[in-house]
């Protein structure tokens, strides 16, 4: 499967503001949650899930702010989420970190993994410069277009 696919698909559950969407093509099948809560939703029965659905989109509107308060205080060139998932910020967890504050990074330099899927995708560095602050923590879960990282 196409990692463009999953990208395609996110953008239509970001731009329609739906907390779940599911596609199937043969053999092939992908179900792209909008956050952990709805994921509950999904392993819950089906009876449980107008319960457990409520208090989600209630989650959303404080992360949606506090993400905008957070692009508003930074300046520079900033690296954001292709896609949902959990992102690590090194390869393995003994593994120095891929940047951190004050780096140089060149254009097409690995920055994080975000694991989605059970598939680890690099984030690449659409550009050189010199990293200015990470804005995410390892192993957290990011959303798409997730301000990531902060270059200069």
């Amino acid at each position: 499967m196409s990692i463009q696919i999953v990208k395609d698909i996110t953008e239509i559950l970001v731009k329609h503001d739906l907390a779940e969407i599911r596609f199937e093509d043969g053999a092939t099948k992908v179900s792209v949650i909008k956050s952990r809560a709805a994921q509950v939703v999904q392993a819950a029965p089906v009876a449980m899930a107008p319960a457990v659905a409520a208090p989600a989109a209630q989650h959303h509107a404080p992360a949606a702010a506090a993400k905008s308060a957070a692009e508003e205080t930074v300046s520079g060139n900033v690296v954001k989420s292709p896609m949902i998932g959990v992102i690590y910020t090194a390869a393995t967890p003994d593994a120095p970190p891929y940047a951190k504050a004050g780096d140089r990074v060149e254009k097409d330099q690995t920055l994080f993994l975000i694991e989605a899927m059970k598939t680890f995708n690099p984030v690449k560095s659409p550009f050189a410069g010199t990293v200015k602050k990470i804005m995410v923590e390892n192993a957290s879960a990011v959303e798409y277009d997730q301000p990531l990282l902060v270059i200069e």
